[in-house]
């Protein structure tokens, strides 16, 4: 299994878990409030809205809390303005860490963040110090039980998809972020269900991390992941194989 597909199998995993917890609404409400501010109310017309929405309806959001949001976006509702900050440091090992914050408070949310880092042996680092190393693709992930590489390569060669990678437990259609969407309308007409959707980023580069570090880091995100703000944590470490029990 290589080490992108570790990762990418760690948070399918707890993200299950995470969608558990009352935290993942205040995220996602968080989300399409940004969506909203930045492209419309409108999800018709609102890639990055329809996006948010459909991930909030995945983890039963209510549909209330989904128009609430929409209005406080648009200003309709009170709410406050919602910004959206990257963070960057390194985590237990030097990795590299990006942590993506929605937050109406930078001042606190600034503080919690640097707080988790050095109370894991990490830092924070400056603007630009490892964001070079992550790549955004669009991933479209498929059930392998249900399709094959080449029902789903038909649809994507048309459609702008990059790759199609044998992720452990499911298949993920690879995309640039500018195809992301006519990716993911393509599979729709086609009647291809993905169980996830996203734009996302990865380490380009991984570095190998022995069992004790790779659970103090993955107990650094899950320390970040818990923050409200917080919507979501990179690293660049190739977990060992042992971890994946764990999880």
């Amino acid at each position: 299994m290589s080490g992108h597909s570790k990762w990418a199998t760690i948070k399918r995993k707890k993200g299950a878990t995470d969608a558990k917890r009352g935290k993942t609404f205040t995220k996602m409400a968080k989300a399409i409030i940004i969506a909203a501010q930045t492209g419309g109310g409108d999800p018709a017309s609102n890639a990055t809205l329809r996006l948010a929405i459909s991930k909030a309806k995945a983890v039963n959001l209510p549909n209330d809390k989904i128009d609430s949001a929409i209005k406080k976006g648009t200003g309709e509702i009170e709410g406050g303005t919602i910004q959206e900050v990257l963070y960057e440091g390194y985590g237990p090992g030097g990795v590299a860490i990006l942590v993506e914050a929605a937050t109406d408070n930078r001042n606190r949310t600034v503080s919690e963040v640097r707080h988790a880092l050095s109370k894991s042996g990490g830092s924070m680092g400056e603007a630009g110090c490892v964001a070079w190393m992550f790549g955004t693709i669009g991933v479209l992930s498929f059930n392998k039980e249900k399709y094959t590489e080449d029902q789903l390569l038909e649809v994507g060669l048309e459609a702008g998809v990059d790759d199609i990678r044998d992720e452990d437990d499911v298949l993920e259609v690879v995309v640039a972020p500018q195809d992301f969407q006519t990716a993911q309308a393509a599979y729709d007409e086609a009647g291809l269900e993905y169980e996830s959707a996203e734009i996302t980023r990865r380490a380009q580069n991984l570095v190998p991390v022995e069992a004790n570090i790779g659970q103090r880091i993955l107990d650094l995100v899950d320390k970040l992941e818990d923050n409200d703000d917080v919507q979501q944590v990179y690293v660049n470490a190739d977990f060992p194989d042992e971890l994946l029990d764990g999880e």
